[in-house]
């Protein structure tokens, strides 16, 4: 692989899914900008890092555009299954007390406190 980020490759790329691309587009964008601004300020160090910033901002226009012609397959969205949601220990063991109650014995509990109260 010539001059770049490692984590561009074009093999890389091809798993991203379109919204990704646009999103790394964006970042190697400013970062050209960024790096164009060091140069004519004359803080830049590597200069290298110019044409490689160059050099993956094409790699993605590719695969975009590959990716309409239909020349390259767009990869599949990938579904995550949903994760249950967790529960602490004290609404854990509240709801243990309500499913090993009874039915009716919920309906006298609430009407004894309210005649406590009164």
């Amino acid at each position: 692989m010539a001059i770049g980020s490692k984590e561009l490759a074009p093999v890389e790329l091809d798993t991203y899914e379109d919204e990704r691309l646009v999103d790394e587009l964006k970042k190697a964008k400013e970062e050209l900008f960024n790096l164009r601004f060091q140069a004519a300020t004359g803080q830049l160090e590597s200069h290298g890092r110019l044409r490689a910033v160059k050099r993956d901002i094409a790699r993605i226009y590719t695969v975009i555009r590959e990716r309409e012609l239909g020349i390259r397959a767009t990869p599949a969205p990938i579904e995550v299954p949903e994760k249950p949601a967790k529960k602490s220990t004290k609404a854990k063991a509240a709801a243990d007390a309500e499913a090993s109650e009874k039915p009716g014995a919920s309906d006298t509990a609430a009407s004894d406190n309210t005649e406590e109260k009164n």
